[in-house]
């Protein structure tokens, strides 16, 4: 029999490519895993002759260029892998030079897989330092890319699937109680009703069914009288198998055939295929009876409010909105149909292909629905935009408490600071990653700390009008605990979720190494005022008394400080506002050295590789969800939205400072600090899942040096030009908790890895000191 050498056509290889490349996703989770299956990737491709796959042939062995690009290719689509030299002497050599090369190359870059160019941009702005951090898309990913899970999140309940298992669920029982019973009782309030008008009868059938299948919608579908939906249960086609050939002449015709032609042909038989309906419909004839204009008056009214209700219940509890779609649906679909056209059946376990009804629902809760985005804003910012209305309406219209108090507007206002602080990180990455590099470092440079500036210079503003420091020992507090934060906190609880699920997680100990000079740095400055005042200011104290007659007992004194105030101007405090000025000036030119370091000089530091799917440049198509000049007018709005509820909390937080019981460092240390700093968690937490702890650790370094390097400064510059009595001089509680905190991460980022023990000690150490704050006196002009 003669041996005959076959090649692949180049449609056939793309295919396979693709199938590979498929495959791979799963892999995407772990690099190490991605490290070995690229490696063995790679060899089979080049190993894949003769008797590995005799269905295809023997295959030529690629060349080393080649070779190369399938290493590029079959790494899966949106992997972020963090590779490393330590790593190279583990992995095994491969016999080709391009390989080993291309192995090297990938052990000293982080390769990015993105969609397309602006989310190419966005991840590499991601690396930049000085650059706001942000996890979700700004361009919008086609639903079939995307996976199941998420194409569930997304369906219309329209279509009836194969569904093993049960559908009495937890989340099924809890519709019950929260929905089910309620909306079924209404149906059954109204439907004699309907009956009792005698026309509107029909209609009282409807409600009686609508109902029953409320109580529990689960595994039903709501189907139109008349539509064909036949099963789908296709039998196997008959299968003929070609027999060998010998080597006749006609049998070599046949086997130079075969190449070209299937392997298993099957005879054709019937299958009925839905014709879909055209898009003209004639108008329905129910719209011509008395009793459909009966149901309009009586019945639908009362059901509008009902569906309309659930809607916004369950919208708003995010992991129920199947139910909203499910009572949407019902209110402008179902009830505004014939009502003899509506069938309500039991779906058949059997089925075993989809098809379409009007309505058909398996579950009601789904645990996936955080990930949920509406023109790629997130389902929980989406949410709380309707409390920054409330907010504003009655912040601004009760002026004298008549209806709220003050605690329950300091609540909202502190509230609504977290939606808009999301609105303008992604006003922020949709600008930058559409914009080339310097409007994206002004961008940045203009509204990446606004958020936090805003509420500290209405803070400030507020103090000097009502003629007291304590505004400014608040913000003074306020500082230090967005710095204890994102030293200690961000970074903890990201490594104890990411540590958790990937046991160890290593990042570039180079970046962090940097952000810790700039940490250590940037104490130096800001504290080094408090030290001045300690070293040559004057200590009071405020009540002093000893034994009378007793002259060698000594004195016994009670809350004594270093004086900074305005009685001695020309001695400490003439000293110290010119080595205010001072740091002032030379914290923004440290930052401006670290941006040049690590953004022109060093930037290999961050070194990383952009590509596609295909191993080449990220290209392909993309739709973004804002534009640069949607997300322009947003960042605008959410900025100036933000100054208002910003005094809103200032105004109404004097009732908490005057008359609480907790310490008014601890006010300050956390509800005011990390309220703001809630959308970088999330994305430093989600960073961390996705085994990227580096970028992790960089949000919250990024905020602690932006803190001290940008904010104080422009707070020292504020206070110069409009004097509201701002003093760089921090309490004892402030300047020993900093410089701990500053000394600990920097000891737990020195070895380049970190696990969910670390992390642990990270947020032991926080609650300790949030525990000192808590039970601390407070400030003496509070």
């Amino acid at each position: 029999m003669s041996h005959r050498k076959s090649t692949l056509m180049p449609g056939d290889v793309e295919n396979l490519r693709r199938r590979s490349a498929a495959d791979s996703s799963e892999n995407c989770a772990d690099p190490e895993q991605h490290h070995r299956f690229s490696r063995q990737q790679l060899q089979t491709d080049r190993l894949s002759v003769g008797p590995q796959h005799p269905e295809l042939g023997a295959v030529e062995t690629p060349s080393p260029d080649a070779s190369a690009h399938h290493f590029c290719h079959y790494t899966p689509k949106c992997f972020l892998a963090v590779h490393r030299g330590g790593h190279s002497g583990s992995a095994r050599s491969t016999p080709s030079r391009y390989g080993e090369e291309g192995w090297h190359e990938a052990t000293t870059k982080t390769t990015i897989r993105v969609e397309n160019e602006v989310e190419a941009h966005r991840e590499a702005n991601n690396y930049k330092f000085g650059f706001r951090k942000w996890k979700g898309n700004v361009t919008e990913k086609p639903i079939e890319d995307r996976s199941e899970i998420i194409k569930e999140l997304y369906s219309d309940l329209s279509i009836v699937k194969p569904r093993e298992g049960s559908v009495v669920t937890f989340g099924n029982i809890i519709y019950v109680f929260l929905f089910g019973w309620w909306i079924s009782l209404i149906y059954f309030l109204i439907c004699p009703i309907m009956f009792l008008t005698i026309l509107g009868a029909p209609y009282g059938k409807l409600c009686w069914k609508m109902a029953l299948y409320f109580i529990w919608p689960f595994g039903k579908s709501l189907d139109k009288a008349g539509d064909v939906l036949k099963s789908s249960t296709l039998k196997p086609p008959k299968i003929e198998v070609i027999p060998e050939e010998g080597d006749t002449e006609d049998g070599k015709d046949l086997v130079r055939d075969k190449d070209s032609a299937p392997l298993l042909m099957s005879s054709p038989i019937p299958v009925d295929i839905p014709v879909p309906e055209p898009p003209a419909r004639k108008i329905s004839k129910h719209w011509c009876r008395i009793s459909t204009y009966v149901w309009l008056l009586l019945g639908y009214p009362v059901l509008a409010v009902v569906h309309c209700l659930a809607c916004v219940l369950s919208w708003l509890l995010v992991f129920t909105i199947p139910v909203a779609k499910m009572n949407a649906r019902t209110l402008t679909t179902v009830l505004l149909m014939a009502p003899e056209d509506i069938q309500i059946h039991r779906v058949e376990k059997t089925r075993a292909c989809e098809t379409r009804v009007i309505l058909c629902c398996y579950q009601a809760c789904n645990v996936y629905y955080y990930k949920y985005t509406v023109q790629g804003i997130n389902i929980f910012a989406l949410n709380l935009l309707p409390l920054v209305l409330i907010t504003l309406i009655i912040g601004y219209t009760d002026h004298e408490h008549n209806y709220f108090s003050a605690e329950t507007k300091f609540a909202t206002a502190i509230t609504s600071i977290i939606p808009l602080s999301y609105y303008i990180g992604m006003g922020i990455a949709s600008i930058s990653a559409q914009s080339n590099f310097a409007v994206g470092a002004v961008v940045n440079a203009t509204f990446g700390s606004i958020t936090e500036m805003t509420f500290y210079i209405t803070a400030l503003l507020q103090g000097h009008h009502a003629g007291t420091k304590c505004y400014e020992e608040i913000v003074k507090a306020a500082l230090t605990g967005t710095l204890l934060g994102c030293i200690l906190f961000i970074p903890g609880i990201c490594m104890i979720i990411g540590g958790i699920k990937h046991r160890e997680q290593r990042f570039n100990s180079r970046s962090a190494g940097v952000s810790s000079a700039l940490l250590f740095i940037s104490i130096g400055g800001v504290f080094a005022p408090t030290l001045f005042s300690k070293a040559f200011g004057n200590l009071v104290c405020e009540s002093c008394s000893n034994s009378p007659g007793n002259a060698s007992v000594s004195f016994i004194c009670k809350d004594c400080h270093y004086d900074t105030g305005q009685t001695e101007q020309q001695s400490i405090l003439s000293h110290t506002e010119p080595l205010v000025y001072t740091i002032s000036v030379l914290l923004p030119a440290a930052y401006l050295i670290g941006l040049i370091f690590t953004l022109k000089t060093h930037s290999h530091i961050y070194d990383i590789h952009i590509s596609d799917g295909q191993g080449g440049h990220a290209h392909g198509h993309h739709v973004v969800h804002w534009s640069r000049w949607r997300a322009l007018a947003v960042l605008i709005v959410a900025t100036v939205l933000m100054a208002c509820c910003a005094d809103l909390s200032t105004e109404n937080i004097e009732p908490m400072l005057t008359h609480s019981s907790i310490s008014q460092y601890f006010i300050g240390v956390t509800v005011l600090a990390m309220v703001p700093e809630l959308p970088e968690i999330v994305n430093g937490i989600q960073f961390a899942l996705q085994n990227n702890i580096s970028l992790s650790l960089e949000v919250g370094s990024c905020i602690a040096v932006q803190v001290c390097m940008i904010q104080i400064p422009l707070l020292i510059l504020f206070n110069a030009f409009y004097d509201v009595g701002f003093v760089l001089v921090f309490s004892d509680i402030h300047l020993w908790a900093s410089i701990f905190s500053v000394i600990l991460v920097n000891y737990i980022f020195m070895d380049g890895k970190c696990d969910y023990f670390q992390g642990t000690a990270l947020v032991v150490v926080y609650l300790i000191l949030l525990a000192l704050y808590f039970f601390a006196p407070s400030p003496r002009s509070c």
